[in-house]
């Protein structure tokens, strides 16, 4: 080393220090003589790594804190391999077969009572579509669980549209468990955020409305509708998947207007205590094929489309 203890405990420098250093050397405070290391190991250093040290990482490391979600989505192919195929079970249905006959079908066992089923939905302002959803899915769903914010995905602040609508839905008033959020309202906050934030007090909203285990849930969006022949096919049949996909057929602006039939967010759970959290992506390799409609922006007026956007 280029410098050793003395036996009074001061610092002496070797012959091959420089002027510096050997400055230092007849300095007997020690934070000063840690100041003059630090002068000593920078000397070499040029004005572009002191830019590159002093500006170009500091704003890497702020643009990755700020857009990192951004910058994770455009590299995701480089790490990420393609989803596995589901596997389709195939949808059979006719109106006039016994329902032992349609759970045989499909490879499971029949049921001697129907299972409870819980329809859960966040709630922005489709009116209409929440109508045509509930109205499908009425006679066979035990209770039917809603939260509305005054907050936006994007954090802007919303009326309560539901709330202001609610005696439009006077037919399923006795079977409506109805919640609001508060929203948080973070400028600049990701979308998903917001999202993940409701569909937490989703899951605390469901407790309130006294789902149990082996209960059915459905999780969709509001636009996302099963049929309710599906709903009842679950709700009978023993021995079926505990999380299963529902593949819908694509709709945009209108039922008039079929895409295709490659809508697989929504799902079905036999509900497990402290396990079952409600969610909108992927879960399990099985889907079931056939199962109802999902109608994108399927709005009345232009006003609820520029909400919507």
């Amino acid at each position: 080393m280029w410098w050793m203890m003395g036996e009074a405990g001061g610092h002496y420098c070797s012959k091959k220090t420089d002027d510096i250093c050997g400055g230092v050397c007849s300095q007997e405070t020690g934070k000063f003589f840690s100041f003059s290391r630090l002068c000593c190991a920078l000397r070499g250093v040029d004005m572009k790594t002191y830019i590159f040290l002093l500006v170009i990482v500091p704003t890497c490391v702020l643009a990755g804190y700020v857009h990192g979600q951004k910058i994770s989505y455009f590299l995701r192919p480089l790490w990420e391999s393609p989803p596995k195929p589901f596997h389709d079970i195939p949808h059979y249905y006719h109106e006039n077969a016994s329902m032992e006959t349609l759970c045989k079908l499909h490879g499971w066992g029949v049921r001697e009572y129907p299972r409870r089923v819980y329809d859960a939905v966040l709630f922005s302002n489709e009116l209409d579509i929440l109508a045509v959803r509930w109205k499908e899915l009425y006679p066979y769903i035990t209770q039917f669980v809603l939260l509305e914010s005054n907050s936006t995905f994007t954090g802007l602040p919303k009326p309560l549209v539901f709330a202001a609508h609610r005696d439009e839905f006077k037919f399923i008033e006795p079977r409506l468990t109805y919640g609001t959020l508060g929203g948080r309202f973070v400028k600049g906050q990701n979308p998903f955020y917001e999202e993940a934030y409701q569909r937490v007090a989703l899951d605390q909203l469901l407790r309130i409305a006294g789902i149990t285990d082996d209960d059915l849930l459905l999780m969709s969006d509001v636009d996302e509708i099963p049929s309710r022949h599906t709903i009842n096919l679950l709700r009978w049949c023993d021995e079926i998947p505990r999380i299963l996909h529902l593949r819908l057929k694509n709709y945009l602006y209108s039922f008039e207007f079929l895409v295709d039939n490659k809508s697989w967010r929504a799902s079905v759970h036999r509900y497990e205590t402290g396990k079952t959290r409600y969610a909108h992506y992927r879960q399990s390799d099985e889907i079931l094929a056939d199962a109802g409609w999902h109608c994108s922006f399927c709005f009345r007026r232009i006003s609820e489309f520029v909400f919507k956007m």
